[in-house]
């Protein structure tokens, strides 16, 4: 009995080797600016192909204007309190970086520019939700939240049954006021006015998918009484600062959103920047999260967010299809033909995406992309790994 328990041992032992000896084969970038760079045809790539989607991505640029705070009260204009309540920064030009195998093969504009990027801070705020459910800080996606938010924020028959699961895939229809923002004024219907908007009939949380930034950051509020500390502390002990991110890139909330949590002042942070707010960062550091992701929450051997939470958030929710925990699939309305479903991005106003496709072992990262055509430009960069 020893002898076999012995080799079962030796076998553990030699397996978890083979795992570390994988990972350490595939390739990841050293902290700053020296991620190594690899001509396309060295992996099999077609570089005139490749070439066309780069210069496709610079030739469409955004059309509004590069003052953000501008932009953000243009497009923002039907809803009917709207204002900036946090910071703004004015953008650069088209910038983008093109991953094959963790290597660059691709790269244009301006990669250590730090910029606004809208929702793509909703893939972060979602990590920071994974690294709790990893650490045990929240037991089930299903539980309901008020179970461990209990100051008034989920009372009420419809917001006491909403879940975590419901907040990260926006069917939660969450009912109230968060920093002075009522949930019914953030993308009102195009029809209607105000009593119609703030008397709706409610819908049974799961049921609804409703993208609206005042329950993502009655999310980011919820984390923040869960982690008990400002959240891009979390992502930058976790996360950010193991994949060698750089110091640049910052997680703002609103002037309307500081809290107390056990007797210190903290931030809540946003979700979204279309009040202003949300992550600023490089495209150079987002290449670096897009990596991870593609790694499977692996960064050159260790595991910083579970395998399983990598997978959970590509499930396209009931409410849904091409929707998961707050990553956008390449599923249902908003698939792109000619791309694989398998993809799955972060998505932010004024064309910010990060691209995630393991087929081919591949990131993009798009900033400033007019939206319409982020599809084309995706189908392009497929085309020349074919």
């Amino acid at each position: 009995m020893k002898n076999i328990k012995s080799q079962l041992i030796i076998l553990v032992l030699v397996f978890l080797s083979s795992l570390q000896l994988f990972s350490q084969h595939k390739y990841y970038p050293p902290k700053g600016n020296k991620w190594e760079f690899r001509s396309p045809q060295e992996l099999g790539v077609d570089a005139k192909k490749l070439s066309m989607a780069v210069e496709f991505a610079k030739s469409n640029e955004y059309t509004g204007v590069h003052d953000l705070r501008i932009a953000i009260l243009e497009g923002f204009a039907h809803e009917p309190y709207h204002k900036i309540s946090g910071p703004t920064k004015k953008r650069g030009g088209p910038a983008g970086m093109i991953i094959k195998d963790g290597y660059i093969i691709a790269r244009w504009g301006d990669l250590n520019r730090v910029d606004m990027t809208f929702s793509v801070t909703k893939s972060y705020l979602s990590s920071v939700a994974g690294l709790a459910l990893d650490d045990g800080l929240i037991t089930d996606v299903n539980d309901h939240v008020d179970q461990y938010v209990w100051d008034g924020t989920f009372e009420g028959e419809h917001n006491s049954n909403i879940t975590w699961h419901h907040l990260l895939n926006q069917s939660s229809d969450w009912s109230g006021v968060l920093f002075g923002m009522p949930d019914w004024g953030d993308r009102p219907q195009k029809e209607g006015g105000i009593d119609d908007w703030k008397y709706r009939e409610l819908k049974e949380p799961g049921t609804n998918f409703k993208y609206n930034d005042v329950r993502v950051n009655v999310l980011a509020y919820s984390l923040l009484q869960v982690w008990r500390k400002p959240l891009p502390m979390v992502l930058k002990e976790k996360i950010m600062d193991p994949i060698g991110a750089s110091s640049t890139w910052r997680w703002y909330g609103y002037e309307s959103s500081w809290v107390n949590v056990d007797g210190i002042k903290m931030q809540s942070v946003s979700g979204g920047g279309h009040s202003g707010g949300g992550v600023f960062i490089s495209t150079m550091d987002h290449a670096r999260f897009g990596l991870l992701f593609l790694r499977k929450g692996n960064w050159n051997g260790k595991q910083l967010i579970s395998e399983k939470w990598v997978e959970m958030v590509q499930q396209p929710s009931n409410a849904n299809e091409s929707y998961g925990y707050m990553w956008w699939l390449n599923k249902g309305s908003r698939q792109i033909e000619g791309v694989p479903n398998t993809i799955y991005y972060a998505a932010g106003f004024g064309g910010n995406y990060i691209v995630v496709d393991e087929k081919h072992d591949l990131v993009i990262v798009t900033r400033w992309l007019n939206p319409p055509n982020m599809g084309e430009m995706v189908k392009l960069v497929i085309d020349s790994m074919e």
